[in-house]
């Protein structure tokens, strides 16, 4: 494993109890999942008629995205583009200082963490408040999220209790999670009230309409924009889709995938600004054109960010978000890395087991365990592979590739059961590391093929 990632999971595994208390609470996520999918006859065929919008799609993005904006702008919306990270920061401040705005309410979105807006903005005086509970707690903490659709499911309700006393003064000692909702919902009220702006993400842009569609289960992004007389959205190139029917098909996959609900709580669809009113439409490329052209991970476009991918994950399960480098942790986000910068977040490789639980439940269908496996041949050719990794690899070819070699290396491992446990599981040993080495069997497989003994022995 990658040091720095190894470091970090070892840190988050320091607190064994915490740590299986993450791994059921994602893995409940996982199997309400299932539960909710199994009452959907035509699930599999859903999830590939999303492969092939999006793949519909994404072939042919500049004529979608050229569609949704001017029917965006047929509706009265403003729109914005914006090459990279930096550019869609600046637009959205220039928004603000033209409205003398100083304060923000802001619904959640992954893409503003990709560009780093919220330091940005208050950098330049701008008050920023998170109005999702997940990420307004981790504001208040001045943490990133962990989880793209849970941010703060790395959190328990008492930990959550001990900050809302300090920075909301509720009741010592108190968790109870109705109670801190409340005290939660009372603290951004006033938020709300006092914004200038509200701001929200896109899961999903109607090419067709020009609609913007925005999927919450707190009901912040209406509030959040409800009020104040400018509304700001902001959307990566790929989240454009073709028309309603294409989205009645991803809303039907989206929730289910992500915390196992039929439908989330709301639905907003923006299409046009109140009489008065404003709405400003930041389109961003930040790197998205130049995966179009990449055969081998383009699929990664096709995400809606569900996080199901997360929530099945043993690795991210049993290690936290925070142990990845790149800030979308789990197996999107390592191959989202890897586009981004291999050198800076080549060592998020490591944490995957290619078990392929990801692509099983993924609603469109990505092929995340193929392209991961792909990065990770990738790396010599990169420059970036491990020297120690690449002799082993090479010893271990040598190996294979020579029988004789290969059978004798089984009869000296069946050594090692006379070896002292020390010599074995020491600090040398990061694979024997909460592992056994199993219990090699008296005879090899091959050995009994050529005695006879699997046609004999069906059980076998």
């Amino acid at each position: 494993m990658n040091a720095k990632h190894t470091k970090a999971a070892e840190r988050f595994l320091e607190n064994k109890d915490h740590a299986a208390w993450h791994n059921q609470t994602l893995w409940f996520v996982r199997e309400k999942r299932d539960k909710v999918v199994k009452n959907v006859d035509e699930w599999e065929e859903l999830r590939e008629l999303a492969n092939q919008i999006k793949a519909h799609t994404i072939s042919d993005l500049a004529k979608y995205l050229e569609e949704f904006a001017d029917n965006a702008k047929k509706n009265g919306i403003i729109v914005h583009w914006a090459k990279d990270a930096q550019e869609h920061n600046e637009i959205i401040l220039g928004i603000l200082q033209k409205h003398k705005a100083k304060k923000l309410a802001k619904s959640k979105s992954m893409l503003t963490e990709e560009c780093h807006l919220n330091p940005f903005l208050i950098k330049n005086g701008i008050d920023v408040i998170e109005t999702d509970l997940g990420e307004r707690i981790l504001q208040l903490m001045d943490q990133p999220p962990s989880h793209i659709v849970m941010p703060a499911i790395h959190l328990k309700r008492q930990e959550v209790g001990v900050l809302f006393e300090e920075k909301l003064g509720t009741e010592t000692g108190n968790s109870d999670p109705t109670y801190l909702t409340r005290a939660a919902r009372a603290h951004l009220r006033n938020e709300f009230l006092s914004a200038d702006v509200g701001m929200t993400g896109v899961n999903f842009a109607v090419a067709s309409t020009g609609d913007i569609v925005v999927c919450t289960n707190e009901g912040n992004a209406d509030m959040g924009t409800s009020l104040p007389k400018v509304q700001i959205s902001t959307m990566g190139i790929e989240k454009v889709i073709p028309d309603h029917e294409s989205l009645a098909v991803f809303l039907r996959l989206l929730a289910r995938s992500a915390t196992g609900q039929p439908i989330t709580s709301y639905v907003s669809h923006f299409r046009k600004p109140a009489p008065g009113n404003e709405i400003n439409l930041v389109i961003v490329d930040n790197g998205r054109s130049d995966i179009v052209g990449n055969k081998s991970h383009v699929k990664t476009l096709y995400c809606i960010r569900c996080a199901a991918c997360m929530n099945t994950c043993p690795v991210y399960r049993r290690t936290g978000g925070y142990s990845y480098e790149y800030f979308i942790p789990g197996p999107i986000g390592i191959n989202l890395g890897m586009l981004k910068s291999p050198k800076k977040y080549h060592g998020d490789l490591a944490a995957c087991s290619l078990c392929m639980s990801c692509n099983n439940v993924c609603p469109v269908k990505i092929d995340l365990g193929q392209q991961i496996y792909r990065w990770r041949q990738e790396l010599d050719g990169l420059g970036l592979a491990n020297a120690s990794k690449e002799k082993l690899s090479a010893a271990l070819n040598a190996v294979f590739v020579r029988p004789s070699l290969f059978y004798n290396a089984i009869k000296v491992g069946k050594m090692l059961k006379y070896i002292p446990r020390p010599f074995i599981y020491n600090g040398l040993n990061d694979w024997g590391k909460g592992r056994e080495i199993p219990t090699f069997a008296k005879e090899s497989f091959n050995t009994l093929w050529k005695k006879g003994e699997i046609k004999k022995n069906k059980k076998l």
